[in-house]
């Protein structure tokens, strides 16, 4: 439900109900893990997705049902390779849903939706009722809802009434020096991707919401000096520093910057031969091996595409590759499970502030 909470807002504005589906259990493989939300609006209207294939038409009138009715159902879908793959599931997966009536005078869920379109960590839990209450910090730290606080996990509690936890981080963020092409066609993919974007270049003619318009924030400044002000409270292991310029008087400075930073990825695009100039340059300035082992320079995968389009597809998937610990070879290659939630339900980042 949260990862839909920009589509979700106006809806509840108008003063309309909703009815979500989210996923509370996932066996073998399946598209999506736990969490995982769709809705759907009383005039049938569909926000999200969980799955695919019969999935998503079960789920709608699984949905419309709970609206009509105001009752929260829960539903499996799966268990055989003949019954998943008539769902739309693959390989014989199966998973559990719950489907909940959010009304739109409901002032704990409009408060988390509020706090998750603006960025801000929130986690809920979901009553087998389908009742909505929120979760603040300050839960301990050894306990399964601490955890999900603290590492902004969504899962299934298990007891008498099982409760849904949903977490919602902030959007990581990725970071662009430069405002040409290359940043333009990044600052497009990105922005679909999920990540919060921030262009910054020292031409305010080229920095523009009009250049930029799927950027959350356009920076007009010196580069270094706008990445030295940023505020370490924002920026954790998600974080990219892309460095798209070729001048080094604007691009040496930049990344010797973010290289100081507390992010989880810098990288710096250019040829072989300018990269090599810039780490000439970047030890003069007293880096050390180890820090100038950070930088992903060149940038990209081997996609063998040349557009800027295609260039930044490069760029995002190394990121994504870094993030994750991905190799970036096909996954016709990877043995065992497609997916790393398959292996492991969470990736751990950094834990939000709780009491321990």
């Amino acid at each position: 439900m949260l990862e839909s909470a920009r589509d979700l807002l106006p809806v509840l504005r108008r003063g309309e109900d909703v009815a979500v589906v989210t996923v509370t259990r996932v066996a073998r493989s399946a598209p999506r893990g736990v969490g995982a939300s769709m809705a759907v609006t009383g005039d049938g209207a569909v926000i999200g997705s969980i799955s695919g294939g019969c999935v998503e038409g079960e789920s709608i009138a699984l949905a419309l049902a709970v609206l009509a009715t105001g009752e929260a159902r829960t539903a499996s879908f799966g268990f055989s390779d003949e019954t998943a793959h008539a769902a739309g599931l693959a390989c014989g997966g199966s998973v559990e849903v719950i489907a909940y009536r959010v009304r739109a005078t409901d002032a704990a869920a409009r408060g988390a939706l509020e706090d998750a379109a603006a960025d801000r960590p929130v986690t809920i839990a979901i009553r087998d009722d389908g009742g909505v209450e929120r979760i603040t910090d300050g839960i301990e730290l050894a306990t399964p809802l601490g955890q999900c606080v603290a590492y902004r996990e969504s899962r299934l509690l298990p007891g008498e009434h099982p409760t849904l936890v949903l977490s919602a981080a902030p959007r990581p963020r990725l970071l662009l020096v430069g405002a040409g092409e290359h940043a333009a066609a990044l600052a497009r993919i990105g922005s679909a991707a999920g990540w919060r974007v921030s262009v910054c270049d020292v031409w305010p003619l080229l920095v523009t919401p009009e250049r930029f318009p799927t950027a959350d924030e356009v920076v007009a400044a010196v580069p270094h000096e706008w990445l030295a002000a940023l505020d370490p409270a924002g920026l954790d292991p998600r974080t990219a520093v892309c460095v798209l310029t070729h001048d080094e008087r604007v691009d040496v400075p930049a990344i010797a910057t973010a290289l100081t930073l507390p992010v989880g990825f810098v990288g710096a695009m250019g040829a072989r031969s300018t990269v090599a100039h810039r780490l000439r340059l970047l030890r003069e300035r007293g880096l050390d091996e180890v820090t100038l082992a950070r930088l992903h320079s060149p940038l990209g995968l081997d996609l063998g595409g040349s557009t800027p389009e295609e260039s930044a597809l490069s760029v995002l998937a190394e990121i994504v590759a870094s993030r994750h610990g991905g190799s970036g070879a096909p996954l016709r290659e990877r043995a065992g499970a497609l997916h790393r939630r398959d292996e492991a339900s969470v990736t751990r980042e950094e834990p939000a502030e709780v009491r321990r």
